[in-house]
């Protein structure tokens, strides 16, 4: 039997736990393990069939937010494998041995669903492009496909003035984090110490943030012609947030914290996909190896829940709701049973 894009996807959906190439050989009679070998060494898969199969998913909206962030597959138990380099892991709180894939998610907020619309492998030592590089890429493609939004969210990383020069290019709106050093000119005028270099411009930690509202005014190395808003939002006690934006219809905090919550959609995506479709179990060596079942298992997600969403169920309960049934199935019928004598 020959390994396709077929079999090998509907194992991804399938397998409860173990997603290794050497498992899938052994579920199916007839299959080599030389065949798995073979199909993920050999086979191209990349982006653009994501793009394909999800293009007739996605419920388009003038409304769509766009949001990218990256995630870092965990190879810490894994040797010698193409691609891993150290870098940090937000899931782990410290800096790992894995691969970095930099993704692209939509949001309709009229049916509340979110969507896999791009991904990029971050692998600089093949390529030669930096996160950054493929957030823009991602963004002048979906601009050139003429997909409908309004908005674009990005945490901290992503917070630059090319991006945002690139997004207002686009007639979009952007809000996005930035660090408390971020130097702030706002249109009010306030008696606050400001850097001798920059005397127009304060520390966003630094200016009064008595009032709901933020501030509007110039961001540092933003064009004098495109003003921002600025808005604080405290997390805890020990942790705030300083958000930017050029859309002046978030007129308080409280409407700035919602359009920035929206940009936790990408998380939830994240935790998906690394729980239901195996993206990180894959332990072939060759980077080709590992960009291809990357890609398997994007397709994959989009499966479980396409499903999930005919059904009504969550994609959670399609992924393990077989394995349930076989559990019962057991306790009817077991194949060992339990005895004491």
């Amino acid at each position: 039997m020959k390994v396709t894009t077929m079999s090998y996807g509907q194992f991804l959906v399938n397998t409860p736990v173990n997603f290794t190439g050497t498992y899938f050989a052994d579920t199916v009679e007839g299959l080599e393990h030389d065949s798995v070998h073979h199909f993920l060494k050999d086979s191209r898969l990349t982006p653009a069939l994501v793009r394909e199969k999800i293009d007739g998913v996605v419920v388009y909206s003038p409304h769509g937010r766009v949001v990218f962030d990256d995630t870092v597959l965990d190879k810490s138990a894994a040797r010698s494998i193409e691609g891993v380099v150290k870098q940090y892991s937000g899931n782990a709180h410290h800096a790992v041995n894995g691969i970095g894939v930099v993704t692209c998610v939509y949001y309709n907020p009229d049916n509340e669903r979110f969507y896999i619309l791009d991904y990029r492998v971050h692998d600089k030592e093949r390529d030669g492009k930096s996160k950054l590089d493929h957030v823009a890429d991602m963004l002048a493609q979906i601009q050139w496909r003429g997909i409908p939004y309004s908005h674009v969210l990005m945490d901290t990383w992503y917070a630059t003035v090319e991006l945002m020069n690139q997004i207002m290019d686009y007639n979009k709106y952007f809000a996005c984090a930035v660090q408390s050093n971020r130097l702030f000119s706002p249109d009010e005028v306030y008696h606050i110490p400001r850097p001798k270099k920059y005397s127009d411009y304060i520390r966003a930690a630094d200016l009064p943030w008595d009032e709901p509202a933020g501030y509007h005014g110039k961001l540092r190395y933003l064009p004098v012609n495109r003003p921002v808003q600025l808005f604080r939002i405290v997390v805890s006690t020990d942790k705030t947030k300083y958000i930017v934006t050029n859309d002046v219809t978030l007129k308080t905090t409280n409407d700035t914290r919602k359009e920035s919550a929206i940009r936790w959609k990408i998380e939830e995506f994240h935790r998906e996909l690394k729980q239901l479709t195996g993206i990180e179990r894959c332990q072939a060596r060759k980077n080709r190896s590992q960009r291809n079942h990357i890609a398997m298992s994007m397709l994959a997600w989009i499966q479980l829940k396409t499903r999930a969403w005919a059904t009504g169920k969550t994609i959670y309960e399609v992924k393990h709701d077989p394995l349930q049934q076989y559990v019962a199935e057991q306790w009817r019928h077991p194949a060992t049973v339990f005895t004491l004598g």
